[in-house]
């Protein structure tokens, strides 16, 4: 019974020395306060590059230009470095993208710290913008409202099918009218476009493990908040530890039509510890 013991204690101490807790920290400074951000190691290419970026200087200097309140603030563009007031910016990049990882138990929850990345029609393997961010506000979610975020991502999801369809096909014409469709959000016109080919949208759609808000992340989205319908679809690779009422100041700022806020919030971003 004694040896016993001692063999579960030993396996219980093995695990914990083996199973280490993320420990890399990052510091986002801003004119309002530091934002303390935790990168998970199991998304290590996404970590391995922030770092490599951060340390080199890359993101010192450059905006949050883009906040949406209860959704997200996003930086990390270089071109919003020193740019003029009022010039739509979210296009710089570096010259290489980060391959997708997917953890699924790594929720937009509020305060998720996740890269930008290019839409489906363009980057339909879901690579990563290489230094372009976000840090999730979100809100606090109904189950309604969750039932209502589960149609939405079948539908966007659906017309990302639509316009992969018709290009492989050779359908320009077609694809051309359905993107302008999008454009202008007409989802009357779309539907009928989808449905013309329901059967071949669907059979894809099915395949591609249709979009559901589990159990635990009902949970989560209707006690913390954050922004469901953007899991599975960007790469999560950290979460804020401290701050979030700084990341809500900035959310709450005045923004002009393309969500750039009207006074410049620069920041420097440092590695605390790795």
């Amino acid at each position: 019974m004694k040896n016993t013991f001692i063999t579960i204690l030993l396996a219980l101490l093995l695990v914990a020395c083996t199973s280490k807790p993320d420990k890399t920290l990052v510091n986002i400074t801003t004119p309002y306060g530091d934002i303390v951000v935790r990168l998970y190691d199991s998304t290590a290419k996404h970590k391995e590059n922030f770092i490599r970026l951060a340390t080199a200087g890359y993101f010192n200097g450059t905006l949050f230009h883009r906040v949406i309140g209860k959704f997200m603030i996003q930086g990390g563009d270089p071109t919003s470095r020193n740019a003029e007031a009022g010039v739509l910016l979210g296009d710089g990049d570096t010259n290489y993208t980060i391959p997708f990882e997917y953890v699924p138990s790594y929720l937009h929850k509020r305060g998720a710290f996740a890269a930008a990345r290019e839409n489906d029609d363009k980057n339909p393997l879901k690579a990563s913008s290489a230094s372009q961010f976000y840090i999730v506000q979100g809100k606090v979610f109904t189950n309604d409202e969750l039932d209502a975020v589960e149609l939405k991502v079948e539908r966007r999801t659906k017309q990302y099918i639509m316009m992969d369809l018709l290009n492989k096909e050779g359908r320009q014409e077609e694809l051309t009218a359905f993107r302008l469709m999008a454009d202008r959000r007409d989802t009357a016109s779309m539907r009928k476009v989808i449905e013309k080919y329901r059967d071949a949208v669907d059979a894809q759609y099915m395949r591609t493990k249709p979009f559901k808000i589990t159990d635990e992340q009902r949970r989560v989205y209707t006690t913390l908040g954050g922004t469901p319908h953007l899991d599975g679809a960007y790469t999560v690779f950290g979460e804020v530890v401290s701050g979030m009422e700084i990341v809500d100041q900035i959310a709450a700022m005045k923004t002009d039509t393309n969500d750039r806020p009207i006074n410049d919030i620069p920041i420097t971003i440092r590695i605390l510890k790795k």
